[in-house]
């Protein structure tokens, strides 16, 4: 019997050095700076969606302004609201495509409808509008710099669940792989155009 005990002491502390050096607390804690920048960019991504009602508003007291392109905004944000949130995003790309799918339609009904807006020197002049419009496009820099964050943070855990040996405790004790990021939306590159 006490012959097994130091035994059982030196598998465990095998075990121990060995679990060190296989990248299990390198995983584990990339993992949660992904998940800290993801609640970054939801956090941005609800700043939006709660201005967004406050200018539909607002633009909707100028009577002569084009009701189409509100409703493209309203349709986007219902579309964008619809879809999930939560860090389940992260571990499924199809959830994740529908996700900046969604937020890309949103923001390209937000691009037609400040640009819409021009025509409309009255209702350019309201402070209120000129208010929701700062606080909108500051919205709009947050989100991109959260996005910057994610991509940076999600690049840094792709690269060690890929990488050996961490690709090993990665794949076969963990069971992940790599994560989805953000990428431009096929005709970003590309300014909105506007006729008028």
């Amino acid at each position: 019997m006490r012959s097994t005990i130091p035994r059982l002491r030196a598998g465990a502390l095998v075990l121990v050095m060995a679990a060190t050096g296989c990248g299990y607390n390198s995983i584990q804690g990339a993992d949660e700076d992904v998940k800290a920048a993801w609640a970054e960019v939801q956090n941005q991504f609800q700043r939006r969606m709660d201005l967004v009602p406050n200018l539909v508003n607002t633009v909707k007291g100028s009577a002569s302004f084009e009701q189409e392109t509100l409703q493209a905004v309203v349709e986007a944000r219902s579309k964008a609201a619809g879809v999930t949130l939560d860090s389940s995003v992260l571990d499924d790309p199809q959830a994740f495509s529908r996700f900046q799918q969604a937020q890309g339609q949103l923001s390209g009904a937000l691009s037609r409808l400040l640009v819409v807006v021009e025509r409309y020197p009255d209702l350019k002049a309201s402070a209120a509008f000129r208010d929701l419009q700062a606080q909108l496009e500051g919205t709009e820099n947050r989100i991109a710099v959260a996005r910057r964050r994610y991509v940076e943070q999600v690049g840094g855990y792709n690269k060690l669940v890929r990488q050996f040996p961490t690709n090993l405790t990665a794949r076969y004790i963990l069971g992940v792989e790599v994560r989805p990021t953000f990428e431009a939306t096929t005709g970003a590159e590309k300014p909105p155009e506007v006729q008028f």
